[in-house]
């Protein structure tokens, strides 16, 4: 079972794209960590390129090392505060429970990807460096975003919530009268840091007055 690590403030973290739609809730994630001065270690899937391109006009380039430079750029940060990895990159430190963050988030998570760590393939990066959160008994959030669903991705995402899993799917509420995508997509993105126990002012909380922080 996994076990409560945020005991302490949160320094780096694990992220991955995978090919579910929905590219712009990881990319907000991103930019919200990166400003808050964390450590992202990045795993981008083959079919997240595919996804972001066409969601959102965003080509990310091929190789770790020219999409490292490509982020740090557009998010202005530190050289070393995102890093990205291939997915047979077994010597990076997210392959190994010596050396991961003991904190990751798939968003989005594909439903492909969430049957591969719970069945604990471990076949490329994304799938191993989960694995190493789950058996190292960290903090693991998938934000799958599908539907409907088929009695398969339920059952895979069953498993996964008795294992210690957060299952968070991408389904924003809207009792903050939302009036545009980006407000949609901070409400998610909203619940993802909640549970990184990570500070935002995205919008008003529930029983609480106020607006949302445009």
């Amino acid at each position: 079972m996994i076990k409560n690590v945020l005991n302490s403030p949160l320094t780096e973290i694990t992220l991955a794209f995978t090919g579910a739609s929905g590219a712009v809730y990881g990319w907000r994630l991103l930019e919200l960590l990166v400003n808050q001065g964390i450590k992202v270690h990045l795993l981008v899937s083959s079919a997240a390129r595919v996804v972001f391109a066409t969601e959102n006009n965003i080509k990310l380039a091929g190789s770790a090392e020219k999409c490292t430079a490509q982020l740090v750029e557009i998010f202005g940060c530190e050289a070393n505060q995102i890093t990205v990895y291939g997915k047979d990159d077994w010597f990076s430190p997210v392959a190994s429970g010596s050396a991961a963050p003991r904190v990751m988030v798939v968003c989005p998570c594909s439903t492909g990807t969430a049957a591969a760590i719970a069945h604990g393939m471990s076949d490329n990066l994304i799938e191993r460096a989960a694995d190493v959160v789950i058996k190292e008994g960290g903090k693991l959030i998938l934000v799958p975003r599908e539907s409907p669903m088929s009695a398969l991705h339920l059952e895979n995402l069953l498993k996964l919530a008795q294992l210690g899993v957060t299952i968070m799917p991408a389904a924003p509420g809207f009792y903050h009268q939302p009036t545009s995508i980006s407000d949609l997509v901070d409400f998610m993105v909203a619940r993802i840091l909640d549970h990184l126990q990570l500070p935002h002012q995205l919008l008003a909380r529930w029983g609480y007055s106020g607006t949302i922080n445009k």
